[in-house]
């Protein structure tokens, strides 16, 4: 079949109205253009003034340019559904190009400009937030000659939070399963235990955490409750980290509050495991507890992974809320560094340490995410494969270490 003839003119009203639209786009992109070259030569020559007024004018060539592109590629796109003239349609391609210049010109220039109009601020902003000198002085990294004192001072407060970190994800781990077990308890007899966890959790996931901590902290030792009473006396150093009562009540409180959320993430993890395999360990002789030991918790574990290292990512950036306590972790030094010095580079040092330690997690919890999508995708294709008609049988079903 013949391809369809390309109309030589603007010979019928369509074609003609999408002449003028193209041409329209056209004029209205090379404005815009021409608009932001005026522009910079106007900021040039007026380099040696401090105002920065011009820069609106780049403001109003932006919107001005978006406008163009959508014109632009209206336009292409009436000229193709009608099969227009094939220079009406070179036509507005062009105008969409030259907008899309356009726009990515301008902006450029405002942010370039708004750069070279606020470097003086820029420079203040380097000095205030990012001076060298503080951060490699307050990490240990080298001694400032004006503030010997201060060497290392945030690096050692720091390792308050790592511990703190470790310690309570421990329990937290721990705490959060047995929440979960909890609310999972089948009976009557068990109903007291399961309206307890969810109790603890509705509780500990609607109290902020810096509340929980303030209440904690400073509330339990003026309960005159025995146990309280007796962590009184706790003083003593670990791995050079000095432990008191304070912080061994901190550790509670985080490990009270992420309790909570791990125990819910737990949950769901448990609930996804379909219930054949439940009653599959079950007709092999399991009781409850033992189906739930060796076959749907540690399923239920491996599904779990990427979001349980999602709630640790949070409960380490939450060591710093510490500092409400008045316990001397890394925040709270830095903040006092920052007070004397007038200079908050001691707490951008402290959000580096921060990032090197969270960012590689956050790596390790995409890894096993996109592990988990691959083990998942590759059972769908074993399940495909072995359906078809004389294809080889599906290797069993892990069950988790059961027996036979």
């Amino acid at each position: 079949m013949a391809a369809p003839e390309k109309h030589d003119g603007a010979s019928d009203p369509i074609n003609a109205e999408n002449h003028r639209r193209a041409v329209r786009a056209l004029a209205l992109a090379l404005a815009v253009v021409v608009g932001v070259l005026v522009g910079a030569a106007i900021a040039a020559l007026r380099a040696d003034q401090t105002d920065n007024g011009f820069l609106a004018w780049f403001c109003l060539t932006l919107p001005l340019g978006v406008a163009a592109l959508v014109y632009g590629r209206r336009a292409e796109t009436r000229v193709v559904e009608v099969d227009g003239p094939l220079a009406d349609e070179q036509r507005a391609h062009l105008a969409r190009r030259i907008s899309v210049g356009g726009v990515t010109l301008a902006s450029l220039l405002v942010f370039g400009l708004a750069v070279w109009t606020s470097w003086d601020g820029l420079v203040d902003v380097a000095n205030t937030f990012f001076s060298w000198s503080h951060i490699s002085s307050v990490l240990g990294l080298e001694k400032n000659a004006a503030e010997p004192l201060e060497f290392g001072v945030v690096r050692d407060a720091f390792m308050l939070n790592v511990l703190v970190f470790i310690i309570a994800e421990v329990f937290v781990l721990a705490l959060g399963l047995v929440v979960a077990l909890a609310r999972r308890l089948p009976g009557r007899a068990a109903a007291p235990l399961r309206w307890l966890a969810v109790a603890y959790v509705d509780v500990f996931r609607g109290l902020p955490a810096i509340v929980t901590i303030y209440l904690i902290v400073f509330g339990l030792p003026l309960t005159g409750l025995p146990i309280i009473e007796d962590s009184a006396d706790i003083d003593f150093d670990f791995l050079g980290v000095h432990f008191d009562q304070a912080v061994v009540l901190g550790i509670l409180a985080i490990t009270l509050v992420y309790g909570a959320y791990v125990a819910e993430v737990y949950r769901a993890g448990i609930e996804s495991i379909h219930w054949s395999q439940r009653a599959a360990a079950r007709g092999l002789g399991l009781s409850e507890a033992q189906s739930m030991r060796h076959v749907v918790v540690p399923q239920a574990v491996r599904r779990v992974i990427p979001p349980l290292m999602n709630d640790f990512i949070g409960l380490q950036k939450d060591t710093a809320l510490l500092n409400v306590a008045g316990i001397l972790e890394g925040f709270n030094v830095a903040r006092n560094n920052a007070s004397n010095t007038f200079n908050l580079s001691a707490v951008t040092g402290l959000g580096l340490c921060f990032l090197i330690i969270t960012i590689p997690q956050t790596r390790i919890v995409d890894y096993l995410a996109r592990r988990d999508q691959r083990r998942m995708e590759g059972g769908n294709r074993m399940l495909i494969t072995t359906g078809r008609p004389g294809a080889p049988t599906a290797a069993p079903v892990s069950t988790g270490g059961l027996p036979g």
